[in-house]
């Protein structure tokens, strides 16, 4: 289960993405989550998905 709290949540994500996941779909798939639930908690605090670097920026 992902953190909800956004700062906790980008720190996990892009660790993810990072080590485990070539893009923010899989993430999702492996994990059970929304990926839309993820893009709109990160924006609210001013960090956008790039997926040529996947990553939240």
């Amino acid at each position: 289960m992902l953190p909800k709290d956004p700062i906790l949540l980008l720190s996990v994500v892009n660790t993810k993405l990072r080590d485990n996941y070539p893009s923010l779909e899989e993430l999702c798939h492996a994990e059970d989550a929304d990926p839309e639930e993820i893009i709109q908690t990160l924006d609210a605090v001013g960090y956008v998905y790039q997926p040529d670097l996947n990553q939240f920026r």
